[in-house]
């Protein structure tokens, strides 16, 4: 088996699901290019009973001479059945394995389930009768389906109010890796890139395994994002569309709801993405649903605020990055980023950028400030200006249950982040406000997340407790 990084959490539920003694039917998905197949055949490569690939965009009919050649490959047959439906397929697959040694585990493994499941074909029913009637009641089966349209693994398997209701013995989510699993991964695959280079490399590939694959570990950071992003015919440059594409219908819908939300460091309210977007209704909660379920929006609650206020964010910074830099961008500038890197555009994405990254390591960020054995409440917070007062926001409240309420900034910087007159006044004013509105009268503490810490001086004393770089890794 080929090392894998930081799943080691996942191959054990597989391992023990394998060696369960029981039936299982076990779900991987995630979205695409996260490692789900890669994990999925290092683990069991040559334990596998049966195999197959569903094809995208590919008709039943096609799909079912497919499945009858992996039929055929894995039984030794030199004939591959003629299939007409998927209850006939699974029929045939049902044969296979009753034809191996009774004390051996079959392990079969469905890659891509949601395209296999074309419109009309009745796949989930057929797939439904197979386990219920046969499969379930043996000891000996071990059924991996796996996809990237998290939102049909989801809706078809583990919401199925079918014959597959409660079915589910196992799901396992692969999420993109955070820092510390991206050092790893990038120290194992020869990119001996100190923390600084990798926080900025996740800023633009957002922890997703095969785009750091892509990485060329004898070009720096900058020539790298030049030669995936920006170079003619860059492999990268396309890959948002196709991945929008590939993990949902309607694909253009959520890119503009994704694109809505780009423009807004805080986040936006439904009421504001049903402006921006004109959608509204049960369709954009579908969509709202489906791109959290993928790791690209998290909800954020509002500090004491109704559910009607919960924000919407963008979770995922390869996101951020695409449609800050590329997205309906013509540069013909090969060497755009090297060019550019240290431009105003560039400063002002780092920024938001690195306040994702921040919400994304919040375990991190607790860890690191001590109390990670307490109740705390996380979210946001401001005071809408009016034509006198600009009003105030809190990037994060960390709210906890031992009387103490961290009040969070985030700050990106090539060195030690000083603190000048006028942030000491913004700092102390803004803490006075949130006292006087919020009516808390709980300990009120100024956080300072940075790359490399506060730099001590005269007005350093108005930052009581620090989280650098390092601690989110």
């Amino acid at each position: 088996m080929n090392r894998i990084i930081a799943r080691t959490h996942e191959i054990e539920t597989l391992e023990r699901k394998y060696r369960s003694g029981k039936s299982e039917l076990v779900i991987v998905y995630g979205r695409r290019r996260i490692g789900k197949t890669f994990l999925v055949n290092n683990v069991f490569s040559d334990r596998f009973t049966f195999t197959f690939v569903g094809a995208r965009k590919q008709k039943q009919e096609k799909q079912l001479q497919r499945f009858a050649m992996q039929l055929k490959l894995f039984s030794n047959s030199p004939y591959a059945p003629a299939l007409n439906s998927w209850e006939e397929a699974f029929i045939e697959l049902r044969t296979l394995i009753e034809r191996k040694p009774s004390d051996e585990r079959k392990v079969i493994f469905f890659d891509e389930m949601p395209w296999i499941d074309t419109p009309k074909s009745s796949f989930v029913e057929a797939l439904e009768y197979f386990w219920n009637a046969w499969a379930a009641q043996r000891n000996d089966i071990m059924l991996i389906a796996c996809g990237s349209a998290t939102s049909w693994m989801v809706n078809k398997l583990v919401k199925n109010q079918g014959g597959l209701h409660n079915r589910i013995t196992e799901q396992i989510y692969l999420r993109p890796f955070r820092l510390g699993e991206c050092e790893e991964y990038l120290h194992e695959n020869g990119c001996m890139w100190d923390r600084y280079t990798i926080l900025q490399c996740h800023m633009a590939m957002g922890g997703v395994p095969y785009y750091m694959n892509l990485l060329n570990p004898e070009q720096s950071l900058a020539q790298n994002i030049d030669r995936l992003f920006f170079a003619k015919n860059a492999p990268m440059r396309e890959e948002f569309e196709e991945l929008f594409n590939a993990l949902f219908n309607q694909a253009d819908k959520y890119i503009t709801v994704v694109r809505a939300l780009t423009g807004s460091r805080e986040g936006l309210l439904r009421s504001e993405i049903m402006e921006k977007t004109k959608m509204s209704g049960g369709s954009l909660t579908k969509i709202m649903e489906n791109l959290e379920r993928c790791d690209f929006i998290e909800t954020y609650a509002r500090y004491k605020s109704s559910v009607r206020n919960t924000l919407y964010r963008i979770n995922d910074p390869y996101t951020l990055f695409y449609f800050k830099f590329l997205h309906n961008k013509n540069t013909k500038d090969e060497h755009w980023w090297t060019n550019n890197m240290h431009s105003h555009s560039v400063e002002s994405w780092q920024g938001f950028s690195f306040e994702t990254i921040c919400m994304i390591h919040l375990e991190q960020i607790k860890r690191k400030l001590g109390i990670s054995g307490i109740s705390t409440t996380t979210s946001s917070w401001r005071k809408l200006g009016n034509d006198e007062d600009k009003g105030t926001q809190i990037d994060l409240v960390i709210d906890r249950a031992d009387r103490i309420i961290n009040l969070c900034e985030m700050k990106f910087s090539e060195g030690p982040y000083t603190i000048t007159k006028d942030y000491e006044y913004k700092l102390r004013n803004r803490m006075t406000i949130f006292r006087e509105e919020t009516k808390t009268n709980k300990s009120l503490v100024t956080t300072l997340v940075t790359t490399y810490g506060v730099l001590r001086g005269i007005h350093s004393g108005i930052v009581q407790s620090e989280v650098v770089m390092d601690d989110l890794f």
